[in-house]
């Protein structure tokens, strides 16, 4: 949690600089409404604008590329074209309005292939830890199995939740998976 509150702290800076700039820049031509200015510093001062949007343009692109480049990369979403070859495989199925979990009984310290489809409507897969948190989500759709892959650390009662609206038996569409220790 820490490291996702001081990232949050420097984007946060990031963002109020940005904002901080966007306020200069309209000080700036508020400042020089109103000023008459000759034909010569006229075509100079085009010709910089042109020059500053030029670059302001391509390095807005680069941070772009940079950015997404560093948050995408890790970025929890195995390659869904093959097995993933975990010691555990739960198949699941979500219907209006109950998840069909086979098995229900996990080993900790494993990791664990959740294959996640839907029989109906698209659903939300989302596993909850013992302590509320969630852990791991992934899409239920019809027709498509999402592959979604965990290892769980804690023994305990985890809760299944829809997060998506699927109709009026959403709210409780819920269900459980026991963690066991591996032993």
């Amino acid at each position: 949690m820490g490291i996702y509150v001081h990232l949050q702290d420097i984007v946060w800076y990031i963002a109020l600089a940005g904002m901080g700039l966007v306020a200069l820049g309209f000080i700036l031509v508020i400042s020089q409404a109103g000023k008459t200015v000759d034909a010569d510093t006229a075509a100079r001062s085009g010709r910089h604008s042109s020059q500053f949007k030029a670059w302001l343009f391509g390095i807005l692109v680069l941070i772009f590329i940079v950015g997404t480049w560093d948050t995408l990369r890790r970025y929890p979403i195995p390659d869904q074209g093959g097995p993933f070859d975990d010691p555990q495989v739960v198949d699941v199925a979500g219907y209006q309005w109950v998840w069909i979990i086979k098995p229900t009984t996990i080993r900790t310290n494993l990791a664990t292939e959740f294959r996640v489809t839907s029989g109906d409507v698209n659903h939300g897969f989302a596993i909850y830890a013992p302590d509320g948190r969630i852990v791991a989500q992934t899409q239920a759709m019809p027709g498509y199995t999402n592959k979604l892959e965990h290892t769980f650390t804690q023994p305990g009662t985890y809760t299944i939740q829809c997060l998506e609206f699927c109709g009026i038996g959403h709210a409780p569409m819920t269900s459980t998976i026991q963690v066991v220790a591996n032993q």
